[in-house]
C-alpha cells in the first residue's frame, strides 16, 4: 500500500474540474490524509484546458510532486498535455465518450469509463465528475461512503434527493471500475490515515481569516486574479463580525478608502495583484506621507500588463519596495506557507499601526490559490497591538491653543496618533510636506526633520520582527546555501534531502521580511556558504539583486523560472546539483 501518491483531474474549463478535485480532496482530508494541491487554469470563464493536481500522503507535505500516479481525463487534450508526468506504473482513467487513446510514445495503461453515460442514466450528465470520483476511489481502495459528509455539505440545501443522486453516481463509478477494469491495482491503494481533523485551505482564505482575527472590520477591493478569493472570503464572513466589504470602481479607490478608514480608527485593508499594485502607487505614498496605517495584500501573478493572470510568478518584488515616488518607510512581509499567511496577516495590521506606515503582505499564485493541509491554528497567539494610538486617553490642551502635534519629531520616529473627534486632537492632514501639526511647510529645516523622523521608524525593524528569515540550517559551513521567497519553501525543503544524499551540506534560508531587509540575519549564512543559489519565479533575478544591494556583492547563482509554472522538487535537485558540481563561474 502507498504512503503517498499524486492524482490529477483535467478537462475543459467549465466542466466541473475544480469541483471534482475539491470533492475528492475534501473526503481524503476528513479521513486524516495530508494534502497539497495546485490548480492549472486559463484566464477565461469557460473553455481552455484546466487541471487540478492533488498530492495525498499519510505524512506532512510541503509541495506538489514531480510525477503523477493517476490521471483522470475528461478529454483527449488532458491525456496529451499531462501524460508525460505519469510514472511507469501510473494509470489513466478517461471518459469513454471521447474514445480516449494513449498519446504516442507512452506505454501507460488506460481504462475507459463511461463517466458521461453513467451520469446521464442517473439523471444528468453534470454528475460525470461524481462518477470519476467514484472510479478514483475504487483505484485507491477507499470506501465510497467516505464522501457522504462532503456531498451533504455541498448539496443538502438542494434537497436530500440531490444528495442521494450524487452519492449514487459515486457508487456507480466505483462499481463500474471494479467490474470492468479487469485488474487489481493494489499498489495504488492508500495506507490508512490517522483520522485526525486538520484544516484544508488556500492561502487567500488564511489571509481573510487572519484579517478578521486581527480586528479588521473594513475591506475595500476590486476583483482581480489571484486575490479575489480574499474579498470573497471577507464578503462571506466579515458581516458576522459587524464589518463591511466594498467593491470599488478601481484599485485607486480601494487603496484610498482603506487609508480613510484607518484614519478614522478602523483597521482596514485592500487586496490586489501586480496590476492593481501599480495603480495604488501614489496612494501608498499618501499613506507614508500622512503616516496613516495601511495594509495591502499583493498576490503575485505573471506580468507585465495583463500578462499571465492565472499563472505563477514572483516579479513584483522590486515594485513593492521601490515603485512609490519619493522616500517613505514601508514594510514588506513575505509568508511562505498557508499557516504563516494567517499569522503574518495579523502581524501586518499590528505593524501598520505601530509604525504608522504602509505594510504590504506578499504572496504568489501558488501560495494564494494552492490548497494544502494546515494544522489547527492557535488563536491564543493572536494579539492586537495598536501602537501609539491615543484612543481612550485624555489629550491636554496646549497652552498656546495651537494644533495638536500629530507629527511631532521623536527619537523613535513614531508620533502619537489621534483619530477625528478627539478633544484637543485637532490637526491638519495633507499629502504635501508639513510641520509637526500637519500644516504645509516648505522649510528646508522642517523638511529634513520630518523626512528623518519618518525614515527612523523602521530602521531596526528586522531585529524586532519575529523570524525575518525561516532558517533550515544544520551546518556551520554549508557547501550550498539555497535562498527562496514565498511558495518555493516547500519545494526547496523537499529537494534538500536529495542534495544531502548526493554528499552536499545544504542550508536553506527563506526570506520572510523583504523590507527592511534582514541583512544582519542573512549575511552570516552567506559568509559561511561555499556557494549561494537563489530560487525565484521571475526573469530578472529580483530577489538575488535585492540580496546583493543589502548584503553586498555576493557570488550568487540564479535559478530562474518564469514560464508560469511553479518549481518542482526534482528540477531544483537536478539544477542545484549541476551548479554545485559544475565549473561554471558564479555571477
Amino acid at each position: 500500500m502507498r504512503e503517498q501518491l499524486s492524482w490529477k483531474v483535467g478537462g475543459q474549463q467549465g466542466e466541473g474540474i475544480e469541483s471534482t478535485g475539491e470533492i475528492f480532496a475534501s473526503a481524503l482530508n476528513r479521513q486524516g490524509y495530508y494534502l497539497f494541491g495546485y490548480r492549472h487554469f486559463s484566464s477565461r470563464i469557460k473553455g481552455g484546458h484546466t487541471n487540478n493536481k492533488i498530492r495525498v500522503s499519510t505524512t506532512p507535505l510541503n509541495s506538489i510532486s514531480d510525477d503523477l500516479d493517476i490521471l483522470v481525463a475528461f478529454d483527449q487534450e488532458t491525456i496529451d498535455v499531462n501524460i508525460h508526468e505519469l510514472r511507469e506504473d501510473g494509470i489513466v482513467i478517461a471518459d469513454a465518450k471521447f474514445n480516449p487513446v494513449v498519446t504516442a510514445g507512452y506505454n501507460i495503461p488506460l481504462f475507459a469509463v463511461p463517466f458521461t453515460e453513467i451520469a446521464t442514466e442517473l439523471g444528468t450528465s453534470l454528475m460525470k465528475n461524481m462518477v470519476a470520483v467514484g472510479a478514483s476511489s475504487a483505484i485507491l481502495g477507499l470506501s465510497t461512503e467516505s464522501y457522504q459528509d462532503v456531498v451533504e455539505d455541498l448539496f443538502l440545501k438542494k434537497g436530500a434527493s440531490v444528495v442521494e443522486k450524487n452519492m449514487e453516481a459515486i457508487r456507480a463509478g466505483a462499481e463500474y471500475f471494479r467490474k470492468h477494469a479487469g485488474v487489481t491495482i493494489s499498489d495504488l491503494q492508500l495506507a490508512p490515515a490517522d483520522g485526525k481533523k486538520r484544516m484544508f485551505m488556500i492561502g487567500n482564505d488564511a489571509i481573510g481569516m487572519g484579517a478578521i482575527a486581527a480586528g479588521s472590520r473594513f475591506m475595500a477591493a476590486y476583483p482581480i486574479t489571484p486575490a479575489s478569493e480574499i474579498m470573497e472570503y471577507m464578503i462571506d464572513k466579515l458581516p458576522e463580525f459587524g464589518g463591511t466589504v466594498i467593491q470599488t470602481e478601481d484599485e485607486i479607490a480601494a487603496c484610498t478608502m482603506a487609508i480613510g478608514a484607518n484614519y478614522a480608527g478602523v483597521r482596514a485593508f485592500t487586496a490586489s495583484a501586480g496590476p492593481g499594485l501599480s495603480l495604488m502607487a501614489e496612494a501608498i505614498g499618501l499613506s507614508g506621507m500622512t503616516e496613516q496605517p495601511l495594509v495591502i495584500m499583493d498576490t503575485q501573478r505573471g506580468g507585465p500588463s495583463t500578462g499571465l493572470p492565472t499563472k505563477q510568478e514572483q516579479s513584483d518584488l522590486m515594485a513593492m519596495i521601490y515603485s512609490t515616488h519619493g522616500d517613505i518607510p514601508k514594510i514588506v512581509i513575505t509568508p511562505s506557507t498557508v499557516e504563516e499567511a494567517f499569522y503574518d496577516t495579523v502581524e501586518a495590521f499590528n505593524l501598520a499601526e505601530e509604525y504608522q506606515c504602509p505594510v504590504i503582505l506578499v504572496t504568489d499564485l501558488a501560495l494564494s490559490l494552492g490548497k494544502q493541509t494546515v494544522e489547527p491554528l492557535d488563536f491564543s497567539k493572536v494579539e492586537i497591538r495598536r501602537g501609539a494610538l491615543q484612543e481612550g486617553q485624555e489629550i491636554q490642551e496646549r497652552e498656546d491653543k495651537a494644533y495638536y502635534k500629530r507629527y511631532e519629531v521623536t527619537e523613535s520616529g513614531i508620533s502619537n496618533r489621534v483619530i477625528p473627534g478627539m478633544k484637543n486632537g485637532i490637526h491638519h492632514v495633507t499629502g504635501v510636506e508639513h510641520d509637526e501639526t500637519g500644516k504645509p511647510s516648505e522649510s528646508p529645516q522642517n523638511r529634513k526633520a520630518q523626512m528623518d523622523k519618518r525614515m527612523r521608524k523602521i530602521a531596526n525593524l528586522s531585529q524586532k520582527f519575529k523570524n525575518p528569515i525561516y532558517m533550515n540550517a544544520t551546518h556551520d559551513e554549508a557547501d550550498l546555501l539555497v535562498i527562496g521567497v514565498n511558495s518555493t519553501r516547500g519545494t526547496i525543503e523537499e529537494a534538500m534531502p536529495r542534495l544531502e544524499a548526493d554528499g552536499m551540506k545544504v542550508n536553506h534560508a527563506q526570506i520572510r521580511l523583504l523590507h527592511p531587509f534582514p541583512t544582519e540575519e542573512l549575511k552570516p549564512m552567506i559568509d559561511r556558504a561555499k556557494k549561494v543559489v537563489v530560487i525565484e519565479n521571475n526573469a530578472t533575478a529580483q530577489l538575488a539583486n535585492i540580496i546583493k544591494m543589502n548584503v553586498g556583492h555576493v557570488k550568487i547563482e540564479n535559478v530562474l523560472k518564469y514560464d508560469g509554472n511553479p518549481f518542482l522538487p526534482g528540477e531544483l535537485h537536478g539544477t542545484c546539483k549541476a551548479l554545485f558540481e559544475g565549473s561554471k563561474e558564479l555571477v
